[in-house]
């Protein structure tokens, strides 16, 4: 009887949340991508290129794990900054498990007390993940985990490549560990809660991260202002929005080169991902300090846009009613 209650305990589905919490640049987003097995989420070389938070769901015969992707920690300094911190916040509130994530190619590599404080105000528990480790030494591997584990009690301290994707399924096993016995939240083949809309812009803004410098990256938000689908075409028209004209000069580029090379790349992979040919119309406009301003940081979060678009078409289906 021990033996049939413990295999019924192994086979029980398992499901909940799990949120991604590190340092700008730790690979969050490459570990979603990675655990998920498509991108969702964009990833470049620049620090705080996550601005919202983004689920992705891995669902196998075990259960169903929803990531949260959160926002790089760091001092927030503007109105953008602000909301990404009050992004990552939000992430952390009804999860399961919390999931640390460290650089530990980083030169100076020390317990970072403001990710270990996260962990300490969690009530569930905490598991570490040690990205990067193809960057390291192995000889040096164990003495740096050896200085996690006196610095906090995880419930599993796991040493990962997330661009590699060596130490990913040790992860997911410690992981279902300590995830509650449950339903799917998502159906099984849903890997994302975000829309494809909103993904488009990302894509976009990621390939502009990519071939832009300096400040411009950190300056740009895009939005897709339609995305219309027909048999044939998915027709895309995206407005990147800049601070200053300097940076709009330097994202046209000369004869207009670089907006093009933008499109192009961005055109490309948004055909890979969604299976279909597509226009893209890419249009750059000059919005004066927006990071600073709390109502444009708020249209950034796809969940605003989409209540936007809602109350757009209802309001269009009203008028259709008065003029019936």
């Amino acid at each position: 009887m021990r033996e049939e209650e413990s295999v019924g305990k192994k086979q029980a589905f398992r499901s909940g949340f799990v949120a991604i919490v590190g340092r700008p640049n730790a690979g969050k987003s490459t570990l979603v991508n990675r655990l998920v097995g498509q991108k969702i989420a964009i990833v470049t070389s620049k620090p705080q290129t996550t601005r919202n938070r983004i689920q992705g769901i891995v669902t196998s015969a075990e259960g169903q794990i929803i990531f949260i992707d959160t926002p790089g920690m760091h001092e927030a300094n503007s109105a953008l900054g602000r909301q990404m911190m009050q992004e990552l916040a939000a992430a952390l509130e009804g999860i399961d498990v919390l999931l640390l994530m460290m650089d530990v190619s980083r030169p100076e590599l020390r317990a970072d007390e403001l990710l270990l404080e996260k962990a300490r105000r969690f009530r569930g528990k905490t598991i570490l993940a040690l990205n990067k480790i193809d960057r390291l030494p192995k000889p040096k591997l164990l003495p740096v985990t050896e200085s996690f584990a006196k610095a906090f009690d995880f419930a599993a301290i796991v040493p990962v490549s997330a661009l590699k994707g060596s130490g990913c399924d040790a992860l997911l096993k410690e992981i279902w560990k300590h995830l509650p016995e449950g339903a799917p939240y998502f159906p099984e083949d849903q890997v994302t809660d975000q829309p494809e809309r909103f993904l488009a812009s990302e894509i976009i803004r990621e390939k502009a991260i990519q071939v832009m410098y300096h400040e411009v990256p950190y300056a740009l938000a895009v939005f897709a202002e339609k995305f219309e689908e027909t048999p044939k075409l998915l027709r895309i028209e995206a407005l990147l929005n800049v601070e200053r004209d300097s940076q709009k000069k330097i994202l046209i580029g000369h004869k207009g080169e670089m907006i093009k090379r933008i499109g192009t790349e961005a055109r490309k992979e948004l055909e890979r991902l969604f299976g279909t040919k597509i226009y893209l119309g890419l249009h750059v406009k000059v919005a004066p300090d927006w990071r600073e301003n709390p109502q444009k940081v708020r249209e950034l979060d796809w969940r605003h846009q989409l209540e936007e678009l809602t109350e757009a078409a209802h309001d269009r289906e009203d008028q259709e009613d008065q003029e019936e």
